[in-house]
C-alpha cells in the first residue's frame, strides 16, 4: 500500500530525525498491525504556505494512485500573514488534488489540523493569543471545507496546545513538535483508519 503526505514542516519532521515524522511511524504502527506499507511519499518542506505546495505538486509528475493521501498545511499561512481568503481558494485546490491523488475517493484523504505554534519557546515574546485565534480562524477553513469534500479530519491541535506543559514534546529547536508529540499523532491516525475501515 501506498501513503502520499503533504504539508510543511510538521510533516517533514523539522528538527527530529526522518523516522520520527508521524507519517512514518504511522506506517510503522500499521506494520505491527499487519498492513503493509511503502515507505510514505512525502511533499513537505519547512516554510511552505498553500501556494508552495501547490506549485510543488505541480512539478512533480504524479501519476501514481495512493491508498492514504494526508494533508496538513496553514501554519506559514497564519505565520506570514496571508489572508484567509486566498487559504480558502488554495486550500480548496490542494484538497481537490488530494482526492484525485486517491483515485477519487474522498474516504481516503486525511485533513490534519494546524497545531499551535504558540505554546513554543519560540513565540514567547509574541502575541500567543493572537496566534492562536488565528490558527483557529484557519481551522474552521479547513475544517469546513473537509466537511463540503468529504474527507476525513483529525484534529490535532488541542493536542499540540498540551506541549505548553509538557517540554518533551518539543523540538530541539525550541518550535516545532518532538516525535513523541508525532507519535501521538500517528496513533490518532492509525485509529480513523481502522475506524473508517480504509484499508479494508
Amino acid at each position: 500500500m501506498k501513503w502520499l503526505a503533504l504539508g510543511d514542516s510538521y510533516t517533514i519532521g523539522e528538527s527530529v530525525s526522518a523516522s520520527e515524522r508521524y507519517p512514518v511511524q504511522a506506517v510503522r504502527k500499521l506494520e505491527i498491525k499487519h498492513i503493509h506499507f511503502k515507505d510514505p511519499k512525502i511533499i513537505a518542506t519547512t516554510g511552505w504556505t498553500t501556494a508552495d505546495l501547490l506549485s510543488a505538486i505541480q512539478k512533480q509528475e504524479m501519476s501514481a494512485t495512493y491508498d492514504i493521501v494526508s494533508l496538513l498545511i496553514g501554519v506559514n499561512n497564519q505565520y506570514q500573514q496571508k489572508t484567509e481568503s486566498e487559504y480558502r481558494e488554495q486550500f480548496t485546490e490542494l484538497l481537490q488534488k488530494s482526492i484525485q491523488f486517491s483515485g477519487n475517493r474522498p474516504s481516503h484523504v486525511i485533513v490534519l489540523s494546524i497545531p499551535d505554534y504558540s505554546v513554543t519557546p519560540f513565540a514567547h515574546d509574541r502575541d500567543r493569543a493572537s496566534i492562536t485565534k488565528q490558527i483557529d480562524s484557519f481551522n474552521l477553513i479547513n475544517k469546513t471545507l473537509s466537511a463540503v469534500y468529504q474527507v476525513n479530519y483529525l484534529d490535532i491541535t488541542e493536542e499540540s496546545r498540551k506541549a505548553a506543559g509538557e517540554p518533551s514534546f518539543i523540538a530541539a529547536d525550541g518550535l516545532h513538535f518532538s516525535g513523541k508529540e508525532y507519535a501521538i499523532w500517528a496513533d490518532r491516525l492509525v485509529t480513523l483508519i481502522e475506524r473508517a475501515g480504509l484499508l479494508t
